[in-house]
């Protein structure tokens, strides 16, 4: 089978042929469908993820697919069913093993391409919002980074769960991205003072933060006493510092949330959250907004989209 490799830390793609995987027991093998990108993939093709595979390395943490077999003595979906998974790595290939308890039958009515886009970027939000930060309805979100692949799934959350949603995204059409998704209120990331904007807005109860920097720094001091803000990553490279003063002083709570981690210390907690999700999107409470499409052979190029900041929402690829 084909798939697209790191041969070595920080280079670029290449694609190679290897041989087809082989479920053992508590494994299946999926034809893949479609695979969702995501920031970590370029983190992990740096070596600067916080997990780290052995080379070379094939990227691709989500995917759908049809099960093609099960391994001795495995109890899974039946060959032939459409299943999502998210298996960390091994995503941009033909094929690829997965556990079989983790695979997530999907039904009828999301198709391939939701499949491999909501597993991360909408478990990522839900579980923040609803076991981390437990929002309220009728409480201020503001989300930074709104416009990207997991921040637009923290603006339809959290508009779901009844809260009024500030999105902070840079220029005016990635605005009207987070305002489609259910934004109350918009502002610019490139505002002067993104402080003083905020305390203009009456201030914020969660702080979703996917890009850290700056923006961090000024949603902390626009947060209401008994904030909850979220540490979800750092797409703009800063890794913000904290003055524990002011969480004292403000009775604020920081939260760290790695979705991935919970596959090992609490798989439950993140089971339970994807099946709220996918019963939404099934519903169409939820619609995974999906900026791009690309085909498999053209894999690389998705990942210059990510790193480029160009795309809006998720990007996925396409297997014939």
């Amino acid at each position: 089978m084909k798939a697209w490799q790191v041969q070595q830390l920080g280079a670029a793609l290449s694609l190679a042929e290897m041989p087809m995987p082989k479920p053992m027991q508590g494994q299946a093998l999926i034809a893949i469908r479609t695979c969702g990108l995501n920031h970590a993939d370029l983190l992990m093709q740096s070596g600067r993820y916080q997990e780290r595979p052995a080379l070379p390395i094939t990227l691709g943490m989500e995917v759908a697919g049809t099960v093609m077999a099960l391994g001795p003595d495995t109890q899974g979906p039946a060959i032939g069913t459409r299943v999502a998974a998210f298996i960390g790595s091994g995503g941009l290939a033909e094929a690829a093993i997965a556990p079989a308890h983790q695979l997530i039958a999907l039904p009828d009515s999301v198709d391939d391409s939701a499949g491999a886009a909501f597993q991360i970027a909408y478990g990522t939000s839900h579980l923040a919002l609803d076991h981390k930060a437990r929002l309220q309805a009728g409480e201020t979100l503001l989300v930074l980074g709104a416009a990207g692949g997991v921040g637009l799934t923290a603006v339809e959350i959290g508009k779901r769960m009844g809260a009024k949603v500030i999105a902070v995204a840079r220029g005016a059409d990635r605005l009207a991205v987070a305002q489609a998704a259910g934004a109350d209120m918009l502002i610019n990331s490139d505002t002067p003072d993104l402080k003083d904007a905020l305390r203009a807005a009456g201030g914020v109860d969660v702080v979703y933060d996917a890009v850290g920097g700056p923006a961090f720094m000024a949603a902390l001091s626009a947060t209401r006493p008994e904030g909850r803000l979220l540490t979800i990553g750092f797409a703009g490279g800063e890794v913000p510092q904290i003055p524990a003063n002011l969480l004292l002083v403000k009775n604020l709570s920081v939260m760290g949330l790695y979705w991935g981690g919970y596959l090992k210390f609490a798989p439950k907690v993140l089971t339970q959250s994807l099946a709220q999700v996918l019963e939404w999107i099934a519903a169409g409470d939820l619609r995974p907004h999906i900026s791009h499409h690309i085909p498999f052979d053209s894999a690389p190029e998705g990942l210059e989209m990510l790193r480029g900041r160009t795309a809006t929402g998720k990007v996925v690829i396409t297997l014939p």
